[in-house]
């Protein structure tokens, strides 16, 4: 269940998604991005991040970028050193692997580590009464592709126009929900609205789905959100009549609320299926361990249970030069990744809406990537010898 936050902790992280950058103050370990995961990482009572990280809420586009061209600058104005450290919701792409290990960066900072950090659902709230809001997967995909644009066309206790607020910035709950659509509304008929190609695709930009018209505006049922991060989107739902969006859990004060947060096939954000779908892709093994793209489950239309679910990651080096980041970094990640029955941080995990890791991968993580005696492990003597953030 997730826990039910005050108009103070809400009104603190609108103004941490709001500065962004300034916000964030230097720390040993300096890091930065998702705003999904953000009161998990920073800035809550149980919020899990050590108290010497930083983490400026940008959303996942920035946060790869700070972490892969080492720019501080993008995590803390007039900040000064390495980028230690980024959340994600947005994996890393092919190309963004290859590009960064093809870089000076990597001969001097040396591999990326990204590991899975906890899963999560992407949560449909909307501004609309008349009682309980489930959507199939025709109304979902109808309703974000602009194909049905009145709340009549989704059932008879509502009316009027239908406002799709939308993330502007590059974002990984923008991914996640794209990922989902793509795979679920591949056989309907949406040829007749401004997708591209009449057909959603995987994008961390939501615009970027849509043709523009000759005054390169996007589709007047869309609406961008006023800033960044998801407590932005959020409130502006709730600000204007008829508008509907998508947010990681932690900022819905109540999952199960469907007169607040629509269901999904029948299931509310809480009720992702471990079974069905955490559990079915299995950790990477072989040649695969050191490909970091291999090391995020990602999910389409999983057959059980809440739908739209993937994991949000963290971008960590496998080097770092120094004594005291190094082992500030190993305290964390083992603690995170603690072997026991329950983490260490399973019982913050979940108060903010979220997934533990499976057992399984979490041995995975914590054997290939934390321990140091792998050549893919953090700190790993061989693979680090002079270099490091």
């Amino acid at each position: 269940m997730n826990k039910y936050k005050t108009l103070a902790a809400l009104v603190a992280t609108a103004l941490l998604a709001t500065a962004g950058a300034a916000s964030a103050q230097q720390s040993l370990i300096n890091g930065g991005g998702a705003s999904l995961p953000a009161d998990l990482y920073k800035g809550q009572a149980d919020s899990i991040l050590p108290a010497n990280f930083s983490y400026a809420v940008t959303g996942s586009g920035t946060g790869k970028k700070a972490f892969l061209e080492n720019t501080i600058g993008l995590f803390i104005t007039n900040g000064t050193g390495n980028v230690h450290f980024a959340g994600s919701d947005s994996v890393l792409s092919s190309t963004e692997i290859t590009n960064y290990n093809n870089s000076a960066l990597a001969s001097t900072l040396g591999p990326v580590l990204q590991l899975p950090s906890v899963a999560t659902s992407v949560t449909v709230p909307y501004n609309k009464a008349g009682g309980d809001l489930n959507l199939d997967v025709a109304k979902i995909c109808g309703v974000f592709s602009g194909k049905i644009n009145d709340w009549s066309q989704l059932d008879s206790a509502r009316s009027g126009a239908i406002k799709v607020i939308y993330r502007g910035e590059s974002s990984g709950t923008s991914e996640l929900l794209t990922r989902f659509l793509t795979a679920a509304c591949a056989t309907e008929d949406l040829s007749a609205t401004r997708l591209v190609g009449g057909k959603f695709q995987v994008k961390s930009t939501f615009a970027d789905l849509f043709t523009r018209d000759a005054q390169n505006n996007l589709p007047a049922f869309l609406e961008a959100a006023p800033a960044t991060g998801g407590t932005s989107l959020y409130n502006r739902v709730y600000q204007v009549a008829g508008a509907i969006g998508y947010v990681g859990p932690d900022v819905i004060p109540n999952l199960q609320d469907a007169t607040k947060v629509a269901k999904v096939k029948g299931f509310s954000p809480d009720e992702v299926s471990v079974a069905a779908t955490l559990n079915t892709i299995a950790p990477p093994t072989g040649a695969d361990i050191s490909n970091p793209a291999k090391w995020v489950p990602v999910f389409t239309n999983p057959t059980a249970g809440y739908p739209i679910a993937g994991y949000t990651n963290l971008l960590f080096a496998q080097c770092y030069r120094t004594l005291p980041q190094r082992q500030a970094v190993r305290n964390f990640l083992e603690k995170h990744y603690n072997l026991g029955v329950d983490g260490n941080n399973d019982a913050a995990v979940r108060a903010h809406g979220f997934i533990p890791l499976t057992q399984t991968w979490r041995e995975a993580v914590a054997n290939n990537l934390i321990s140091a005696t792998p050549a893919t492990g953090l700190g790993n003597a061989s693979t680090c010898a002079g270099i490091g953030r």
